[in-house]
């Protein structure tokens, strides 16, 4: 019996276009850059007033390839680019050609050991079960780099499992870090839509000690949690001796300009057992669903 079922489409796919194209024959009208597909010319879309639409293609993109991997919610992991993994960190020290670099070389090779419990922690969180749905939680997303984004990307894979690394261009050369998934390796130009895919599928955030990025990434989403524009999740402090020599958060308190109960955001953790005890107690508690 011939199917009386009408077609899915009636318009050719884009692709379908976009390779028929590339067989245009040529003439001077064929030949200008007006004659492009707008969505195959480059230079149409990098012009100043296309921003909005590289706003909205930046955020879809990682948006629709982490919605096809069903990837349900990560840990973020945020942390120095700068700090060695510890079988590196004498190189560092070594390296050092006056005693101003010797001793900032020895500060951070003395917290390297953080990069082991930043990929020991990783391996905790790979291990959480499939949803029944088939969705994937608590996929350990960083920013690509290395350090502690390295070595939480690491961890994950010491398991056999996928991870995410949001990296961003720089003037000077980056690539992602040997661990991050491919499939799962996203490139930005835009700063604030790489940070919001960091927290649209958060559910934990581990952070390790940092500069200025960490700062950034680490106070807005305090001031998210704090506005009350984001749920509460377990926001976890690695370092309690770097974090409170480089900021004096009961002082913030004590000046008035944030309030007391706004440090109970934060959870000071030493170890990666003690960091995934306080995000499992967390939505044991339900904490999550009062919120």
């Amino acid at each position: 019996m011939t199917s009386t079922t009408p077609p899915r489409r009636v318009f050719p796919a884009a692709k379908v276009d976009a390779q028929a194209a590339k067989h245009v024959p040529s003439s001077p009208q064929t030949e200008s850059a007006a004659y492009k597909l707008a969505f195959q010319d480059t230079d149409f879309l990098l012009r100043e007033d296309l921003r909005p639409v590289r706003f909205q293609l930046e955020l879809l993109k990682p948006e629709l390839l982490l919605d096809e991997a069903k990837i349900a919610s990560t840990f973020v992991f945020y942390g120095s680019a700068r700090v060695p993994e510890p079988s590196k960190a004498d190189e560092l020290v070594a390296a050092a050609r006056s005693d101003r670099e010797r001793e900032i070389a020895e500060r951070l090779k003395a917290k390297s050991h953080y990069y082991d419990i930043a990929r020991g922690l990783a391996r905790l969180v790979s291990d959480y079960p499939l949803g029944d749905d088939g969705q994937r939680h608590f996929v350990v997303c960083s920013g690509g780099g290395p350090s502690f984004m390295e070595a939480a990307n690491r961890g994950a894979q010491d398991m056999g499992k996928d991870s995410i690394g949001l990296n961003i261009v720089l003037p000077h050369e980056q690539l992602p870090n040997p661990h991050v998934t491919p499939d799962l390796s996203f490139q930005f130009h835009y700063f604030a839509l790489r940070k919001m895919h960091f927290l649209l599928r958060a559910r934990a955030v581990a952070v390790f000690p940092g500069g200025f990025g960490t700062f950034d990434e680490m106070f807005e989403l305090l001031t998210l949690i704090q506005t009350g524009k984001m749920r509460p999740m377990p926001i976890l402090l690695f370092g309690r001796e770097f974090w409170t020599k480089v900021v004096n958060f009961e002082a913030l308190a004590d000046e008035g300009v944030i309030s007391h109960h706004d440090l109970d955001l934060i959870t000071w953790c030493e170890t990666a057992e003690q960091a995934w005890a306080a995000v499992q107690a967390h939505y044991a508690e339900g904490r999550h669903e009062r919120a």
